[in-house]
């Protein structure tokens, strides 16, 4: 499978999930921040879907779930996601590097022999993610823990650097995909569960399984083997999870200078899907109980997804604070990838977040999200930079701030600002010594004017500043403008 494949892979599953698998919402306005996870709002979710639930549930296969492991099986599933890639690598590329030996591997071993690759940004930051998850998938479709699929993706990852592949380690490859693939195999098995446990029935209990498949064909495999394909779970109808998505639809005005933005910007369609998942008021008791993506995609020059932020909190805890209102301390594991006519930035990273919610009645709430963390891992490019064959950008780490606001009033209005900012020191030997300064800001202002419908108004900018020992400096900068309707669901 090449790199588009995984590309329109991951996008798209996404999007079917949420077009296919919807209940009208009544919280539009209660979308939450992208790091302000937790809501308040969830008892009365719960009420619903307990209703909902009740009323609508068909008859089902009173198949007993048992959270045996199956050792055997996964760790068939794990070696096949080597032995597939390696064998197309080898018989149909016929890829030098695909020949590997055992001295290969041997000589892999020493830390000396480990680099930075040569690969093109969409290969590292988005195909490579994908390739974690289904060693994540494989252990935790197979009854596995979270931590215990986690360090089967490490292994995974480890074994392909040293032994897949007769070019040397990658360095930057082992972080992606391990952490990359964490991230987004635990997302893709939560979201998997709530579209199998969904009431359905004829048509449409097909169509969850295909939606369910997509999302995590790891999982979708395991029950086609088990017979489980279009029978109910008690696991899934034990699942009280919900998920709840905001789609914009809008027209976006844009340019790659500040001072252009009216003059000369350019106008394109676009497209953004907010996703939250929450497993309920369990106080974070355990990882990814509740998580964020946010999807955006329109038409300029660089590349039809333009921005991918999945923030999922690993552990969190109530803070005690003598101020109104609910506080939570959370630790959240975070991914972000740009990408726009300015220039593009992959960054994995960890948080430590206090997260506020006051009260203000009259169906009126304010929310605050403060953030800072550890930048493991940032891919920035580098105009000065052509390493190998294709990279032009360089690799660094370093630390982060973010800062969200929202203001929901009467149940009617939505008026949200937020900050995030990054600095990366370059890594020595993985490109030209430099530094790098990401900003981005948004406000927003939406008004929901019919049921679950919405028009909103949004504008901020991108900006990446670098600083180059033995080059001219870096200074982009992509200001934008959009209007658009909106619609919430639940699924």
């Amino acid at each position: 499978m090449n790199v588009r494949s995984y590309k329109k892979i991951f996008y798209t599953l996404i999007v079917i999930a949420a077009l296919l698998q919807y209940q009208p919402a009544s919280i539009a306005q209660e979308f939450p921040l992208a790091t302000q996870l937790g809501d308040s709002t969830w008892s009365e979710l719960k009420r619903q879907k307990t209703l909902r639930d009740s009323v609508l549930l068909p008859n089902y296969i009173d198949t007993i779930y048992e959270s045996k492991k199956n050792f055997w099986r996964a760790a068939s599933e794990w070696t096949l996601t080597q032995a597939f890639p390696a064998s197309f690598n080898y018989f149909v590329r016929k890829d030098p590097y695909s020949h590997i030996t055992f001295q290969n591997f041997l000589d892999h071993q020493r830390m000396s022999a480990w680099k930075w690759d040569d690969n093109e940004f969409m290969t590292n930051q988005i195909a490579h993610p994908y390739h974690g998850q289904l060693y994540f998938n494989a252990f935790r479709s197979n009854g596995y823990s979270f931590m215990s699929s986690s360090i089967a993706t490490f292994a995974g990852s480890y074994i392909w650097e040293t032994g897949g592949e007769t070019q040397a380690p990658s360095i930057n490859d082992l972080v992606n995909t391990t952490y990359g693939g964490i991230v987004l195999g635990e997302m893709t098995h939560r979201i998997a569960n709530n579209i199998l446990a969904k009431p359905a029935d004829g048509l449409q209990k097909q169509v969850n399984e295909v939606v369910a498949f997509l999302v995590n064909p790891v999982n979708g495999l395991n029950r086609l083997i088990d017979g489980k394909w279009g029978k109910y779970e008690k696991r899934n109808l034990a699942d009280s999870s919900i998920i709840t998505a905001e789609i914009d639809m809008e027209i976006r005005r844009f340019d790659t200078k500040v001072s252009n933005l009216l003059d000369r910007g350019k106008n394109a369609a676009y497209g953004r899907l907010r996703i939250l998942y929450s497993a309920g008021d369990s106080e974070y008791k355990k990882p990814f109980e509740e998580f964020f993506v946010n999807l955006e995609v329109g038409g300029d020059d660089s590349s039809f997804v333009n921005s991918v932020n999945a923030y999922g909190v690993l552990f969190g805890e109530p803070l005690t604070i003598k101020l109104p209102g609910k506080h939570y301390g959370t630790i959240t594991a975070n991914y972000d990838f740009i990408y726009n006519e300015a220039f593009f930035y992959g960054g994995q990273s960890v948080n430590y977040n206090v997260l506020s919610t006051f009260d203000l009645g009259r169906k009126s709430r304010l929310k605050t999200a403060l953030g800072a963390g550890l930048v493991l891992l940032s891919a920035i490019p580098d105009p000065h930079l052509l390493y190998g064959e294709s990279r032009n950008y360089n690799y660094g780490s370093g630390f982060s701030v973010k800062f969200d606001s929202e203001l929901n009033l009467f149940g009617r209005f939505r008026i949200a600002a937020a900050y995030n900012g990054g600095y990366s020191y370059t890594w020595e030997k993985s490109g030209n010594a430099s530094t790098y300064y990401l900003h981005t800001f948004a406000g927003d202002f939406g008004f929901r004017f019919y049921k679950d419908l919405s028009l909103n108004i949004n504008s901020g900018y991108y900006r990446l500043e670098g600083e180059f020992e033995d080059y001219p400096d870096l200074d982009k900068t992509y200001p934008f403008a959009r209007i658009s309707l909106g619609y919430s669901m639940r699924f």
